[in-house]
């Protein structure tokens, strides 16, 4: 099985060494020539990245005016009635029991865990172990909603346990076999995420830690996330597209991978990230025309004003304010199978105007 892993896995040294130096660790990684297999190291105790940032760190952002059920009118641009899998005649009840779902604490991190249940890790080490995952998850081709799902465990389970940094990869890795087993149709097994690590991890550890996070997490492992929503938006986006646009389509991944790096964006609903990102999306290929309307205001729930502050935090990522020394997303985004959406430059300022619920 080791030769056929080393064909399989491809993660560069050059990732290894772009964690090491992120992580400001005096110590380099050291791993034989052959091998192409990545730890991410002892995490250094670094002064949290964002943490001067304007955004509190109060509970997670509720829909301040979601328009009422009654006052909804059944929105389905996004599903073809001669479809029977979109589910046209079901789309606004599914997607209103999704809505239901993301606001239950037993779905939702704390937003500031960190500053009150970890004493040895920091934003930073977080940021770095979701950059390093999502090259993972690129290496094994997992789908997205894997990565989305691997993040979410990840925080549920630091918003009550406290963990050692030495821990934090190995949690990491576990998560990820999770959500493997939850989203894939041929998950990897145990010993590649052991290989994946340079096995810093034996495969009991990595077992011991998912039978833990099952445990901690009292097997409520399926829960709607950004991609969850941001699938039907983008539909909604669209709406008057004559085909489909894969530039709108790649930006909005784009954007919506890179808010998982930032803990701050942890206090908000991932619908509401979903509906931001496509807000961001549209102003970054057409900042002269108003991104939002009254459609996707329907669809969403959601008012310009609503997704002020969320999209003010993802375009700061955007324009690599916060995080930009973490690569992954944006190397992963600059190829061309997703359109070099990554490369796409967004103006340093969005129009106060476009916040106006008036203005729709």
């Amino acid at each position: 099985m080791g030769g056929e892993q080393e064909n399989n896995v491809r993660i560069t040294r050059a990732a290894k060494k772009r964690a090491a130096a992120a992580l400001g660790s005096d110590q380099s990684i050291q791993l034989p020539a052959t091998k192409k297999r990545v730890v991410l190291g002892e995490l250094t105790n670094l002064t949290n990245v964002g943490a001067n940032s304007r955004l509190d760190l109060g509970g997670p952002q509720k829909p301040k005016n979601r328009l009422k059920k009654k006052e909804k009118k059944t929105v389905e641009i996004e599903a073809k009635l001669d479809d029977p899998q979109m589910c046209a005649p079901y789309a606004s009840d599914i997607y209103d029991y999704l809505h239901s779902m993301e606001l239950e604490n037993k779905r939702r991190p704390m937003p500031d865990y960190i500053e009150k249940i970890q004493k040895d890790i920091t934003t930073n080490m977080r940021g770095i172990l979701v950059d390093w995952l999502v090259e993972v998850a690129e290496e094994y081709k997992l789908v997205s909603d894997t990565l989305y799902m691997t993040v979410s465990y990840i925080d549920r389970f630091l918003s009550s346990n406290a963990l050692i940094r030495q821990r934090l990869q190995l949690l990491g890795v576990s998560c990820m076999l999770i959500a493997s087993k939850y989203e894939e149709i041929s998950p990897p097994h145990v010993e590649d995420f052991c290989y994946i690590t340079d096995n810093t991890y034996s495969k009991e550890e990595v077992v011991k830690m998912e039978t833990n996070i099952l445990k901690i997490l009292n097997f409520e492992m399926g829960s709607p996330t950004t991609k969850t929503f941001l699938r039907r938006f983008t539909r909604v986006a669209q709406e008057n597209c004559k085909s489909p646009s894969l530039q709108l389509e790649f930006l909005g991944c784009y954007l919506a991978e890179l808010s998982l790096l930032d803990y701050a964006c942890i206090r908000f609903l991932p619908s509401m990230i979903a509906a931001s990102v496509i807000f961001l999306t549209k102003f970054t290929i057409q900042p002269n025309m108003h991104p939002w309307n009254t459609t996707l205001q329907q669809c969403s729930g959601y008012k310009p004003s609503d997704l002020k502050d969320c999209v003010l935090a993802i375009h700061e990522i955007q324009l690599s304010k916060k995080w930009g020394s973490l690569v992954a997303v944006r190397d992963k985004y600059r190829q061309h199978k997703f359109k070099c959406v990554a490369t796409l430059t967004s103006p340093l300022e969005i129009p106060l105007a476009y916040f106006e619920d008036d203005k729709v």
